[in-house]
């Protein structure tokens, strides 16, 4: 048999580690997420007063949120860094990496002095450590949905790919367990404790990962020696395209997410602070329900493709931006579940189980981490300011601002997924179905 059959057949049942990869993928997703959103939940709860006590409220939380998007600044740059050594040197040692610098710069902030301590040198230490979150985070995201991509069979790629994505709301989940849990703690502890606890799950992810065999597809490339010597140059050169369409289609996934879980937070609790059980309570009950729509988002995307399953749910935040605020302001735990159980369990978790194996399709596997990830951290950076912006808007337009921003970003959607090309048409199951019933050992390893 050929080396091209023997690659045709591994792709076609994928290979023997491929629920192994995908869930150790997922592990690690679910502790950079806890380690990422856990500072979005701590700026928009406490690190107004705890960093920038001194300042105006609105200005303190503009300043909270400030330092948030500087962390999603530097993604594009981490995304291009570990994408280019993704494909360089394979993606194992990148994502053991990522999971090792988020771990240590998210127990660090669990021991920053706060501004009464040592003034303005506790939001400049805030902001260092911010930057190497940024840069960690950007990086680890296309290794891990490129591992699990590339290990599985081609007709469960879209399931597969989604696995580690199931790992974001996971990890999203904890991390507001973890402040829901803390909440009665006495003075800083309130804070402190949710990023100490991260050290476990960060314990936890490094020993799964090491275990983890590196990609087929980037060992076949390697071995045939078409691996690129410089993939982001040559990616930006010939996939520029494609970059474009996975920043306008992320845009909606990722300002829709933060204007919903971070910014909603803030909103409601800044309103009224008894709220913030409830309000915490709704976002750790939509975080779970994500979980498994993200994991159901991939497996539709097998039987109907991916650009359907993503058209839908910008349809659906176009139709719930308006009715997000609505109940938001009525401030129930009923009426807060429902806002962001659809915004997040639903339409987020729709979107974010499309992505994995969509994006990774649009490139070929030589470029295929750092073009994945370029665009994923691009539009990341975008989307890390928008609850700065909505704060903005809401201070000029009351909740009908921040509304209208939620509108425009699922309208950028549905602009992207008519540009994007369907990687996984019914024609090309087919061929693939056609493929797999010629094997003498068809299915055998794509069960």
């Amino acid at each position: 048999m050929t080396a091209d059959a023997d690659s045709r057949r591994r792709a076609a049942h994928g290979t023997p580690g491929k629920l192994k990869t995908a869930l150790a993928s997922a592990a690690g997703t679910c502790v950079e997420n806890y380690d990422f959103i856990a500072y979005g939940t701590a700026a928009a709860l406490y690190f107004d007063d705890v960093f920038f006590p001194e300042f105006d409220p609105v200005v303190g939380t503009l300043l909270s949120f400030a330092t948030l998007g500087v962390g999603f600044l530097m993604r594009p740059i981490g995304g291009a860094l570990g994408g280019y050594l993704g494909d360089r040197f394979g993606r194992k040692p990148v994502l053991v990496a990522a999971l090792l610098v988020m771990g240590v710069a998210t127990m660090l902030i669990g021991f920053l002095p706060t501004y009464q301590q040592v003034g303005i040198l506790a939001p400049i230490l805030l902001l260092l450590i911010r930057i190497i979150q940024g840069l960690a985070f950007g990086a680890e995201w296309g290794g891990a949905v490129t591992m699990a991509f590339e290990h599985a069979p081609w007709r469960r790629r879209g399931l597969f790919a989604s696995i580690p994505q199931a790992g974001n709301p996971l990890g999203i989940a904890l991390a507001n367990i973890a402040f829901l849990a803390s909440v009665a703690l006495d003075g800083d502890w309130a804070w402190r404790v949710p990023f100490l606890a991260s050290s476990v799950l960060i314990v936890v992810g490094l020993v799964v990962r090491l275990k983890l065999s590196e990609s087929p597809e980037f060992e076949e490339s390697r071995d045939q020696g078409t691996l690129v010597k410089n993939p982001l140059t040559s990616v930006i050169r010939n996939d520029w395209r494609n970059i474009l369409r996975i920043i306008a289609l992320r845009v909606v996934e990722s300002c829709a997410y933060y204007l919903t879980a971070t910014y909603l937070l803030a909103y409601v609790t800044g309103r009224d602070a008894g709220d913030r059980p409830a309000a915490l309570t709704a976002l750790v009950a939509a975080s779970l329900l994500a979980v498994g729509v993200t994991v159901f988002a991939g497996w539709l995307t097998d039987r109907v493709g991916r650009r359907r399953v993503y058209l839908t749910a910008c349809l659906l935040a176009i139709g719930f931006g308006i009715p997000m605020f609505l109940l938001a302001n009525a401030a129930t735990q009923v009426s807060l579940l429902l806002a962001m159980g659809i915004g997040i369990g639903v339409i987020h978790a729709l979107l974010t189980g499309t992505q994995g194996a969509w994006f990774a399709e649009l490139f070929r596997a030589n470029t295929r981490t750092s073009g994945a990830s370029i665009g994923y951290q691009v539009a990341a950076s975008i989307a890390g300011f928008a609850p700065f912006v909505a704060v903005l808007l809401e201070n000029e337009f009351g909740w009908g601002g921040p509304a209208s921003f939620y509108l425009f970003v699922a309208s950028i959607g549905i602009v992207g997924v008519l540009a994007t090309q369907e990687t996984w048409s019914a024609a090309r199951r087919a061929e693939v179905e056609a493929f797999i019933a010629t094997d003498p050992q068809q299915g055998a390893g794509d069960r």
